[in-house]
């Protein structure tokens, strides 16, 4: 049995989708409840979920026009929910936090502030906005805490953070923030509970490789540097983004293509990527299976791993050197052949991988005799935002991981 108001809500909103969690606060952080709303403002929307204590799943078919129709569809759902009742404090991710190096509880003055700095990321921060002001004038009694992707990239050298544009744009806050912070976070704690202190404060390469897909490299428990850099459409392609291109791209696209802003922002996050390259799927798993037979899959299959792979080498050498390569995201966990393609020929910076464990999916994937012990460790932005929001809702209690 739940003890009263003992509970945790996690709201993870994306550009088309919002995740949930609820765990219990105690010592192991509990999961009692969980689903996403998806395909926000598609035909295509939908709801699922997965009540731990009953065993009740469904996943039904919604109508979300927009953000604010699912918003909305998920505080009524979560209202009939008997163990919302036990909700103390309700985290929420939000992807571009600036300045912010830590988890902030949310007042009127952090939500001027984040609607100050929205033209920074379109694509997230009006939506992130928007479902923490429906929370917050939903529930005004309840503890709401602001959890920052970009926060465990604050530690970045001016090296790493500083784009190659005049300085007085880099005084105006145009530089490398990067994200997936919440995920790395909650990798490099992962790591240190299965390999130890001494390996968590080693020479890591972590791959979030999803369909938002970038690498972090760690030192000494810190990032210091990023693939993604003033926006999460940068760095590595992805699902849809296109990551890195030439500047001259856009000019040429606006001048000889009669191409908007607006455009060309679409273009390069909901166009491009595996999508662009295949026109045919944004979904890995989709091009893997008929790369036999679809070149344009193949070929973008191909061009993901060799920029991760390069990525991986480049980091190397910021490193000085490397101990640890995490895989993690949805493909990183699940696809045997992506990680088995970025490490092939890696063997001259010490990896090399065990086929077998690598086929099966497990914890270890590296060979005996690899330098480098290469991890899959599945990621939890949900139950990282929890112990965030813990830590600030008891901050005289010390976790237990």
């Amino acid at each position: 049995m739940m003890i009263d108001k003992s509970g945790i809500l996690t709201i993870n909103g994306g550009s088309s989708s919002i995740k949930f969690a609820l765990f219990e606060m105690t010592e192991f952080f509990k999961l009692l409840l969980s689903g996403e709303l998806e395909n926000i403002g598609t035909k295509l929307a939908a709801f699922n979920y997965h009540n731990k204590i009953t065993g009740q799943t469904n996943n039904i078919n919604i109508v979300a026009n927009d953000y604010a129709h699912a918003s909305e569809f998920l505080v009524d759902w979560l209202e009939k929910e008997k163990l919302f009742a036990s909700v103390k404090a309700i985290g929420h991710r939000v992807v571009f936090g600036m300045e912010h190096t830590a988890p902030e509880i949310i007042t009127p003055e952090l939500l001027v502030e984040l609607k100050n700095i929205s033209a920074y990321d379109p694509e997230h921060l009006p939506e992130e906005i928007e479902l923490m002001e429906l929370f917050c004038n939903h529930y005004p009694d309840l503890t709401q805490v602001a959890c920052f992707d970009t926060a465990f990239h604050t530690t970045l050298p001016l090296v790493a953070k500083m784009l190659g544009l005049p300085r007085k744009y880099y005084n105006k806050g145009i530089q490398r923030y990067g994200f997936h912070g919440l995920s790395y976070a909650f990798l490099i704690g992962e790591l240190k509970v299965l390999d130890g202190e001494k390996a968590a404060q080693g020479k890591i390469i972590l791959a979030h490789l999803g369909s938002g897909a970038s690498l972090a490299a760690v030192k000494y428990g810190k990032s210091i540097d990023t693939t993604m850099a003033f926006t999460p459409s940068s760095g590595l392609p992805m699902g849809s983004r296109s990551g890195d291109i030439d500047p001259g791209v856009a000019w040429y696209l606006m001048k000889f293509e009669k191409m908007g802003h607006a455009e060309f922002s679409h273009l390069t996050n909901h166009e491009s990527g595996l999508i662009g390259i295949s026109e045919t799927s944004s979904d890995m798993r989709e091009l893997l299976e008929v790369q036999l037979v679809d070149k344009r899959a193949a070929e973008a299959i191909e061009v993901f791993c060799y920029q991760i792979k390069k990525t991986i080498g480049g980091y190397a050498a910021a490193l000085c050197g490397l101990d640890t390569l995490v895989f993690s995201g949805g493909i990183g966990e699940n696809s045997p052949e992506v990680r088995s393609r970025i490490c092939d020929s890696m063997e001259f910076l010490g990896i090399e991988l065990d086929k077998l464990k690598n086929d099966k999916n497990e914890q270890i994937i590296s060979a005996k005799k690899s330098r480098v012990n290469v991890r899959v460790i599945k990621t939890n932005e949900e139950l990282m935002i929890a112990k965030l929001v813990f830590d600030i809702v008891n901050p005289s209690i010390k976790q237990n991981s």
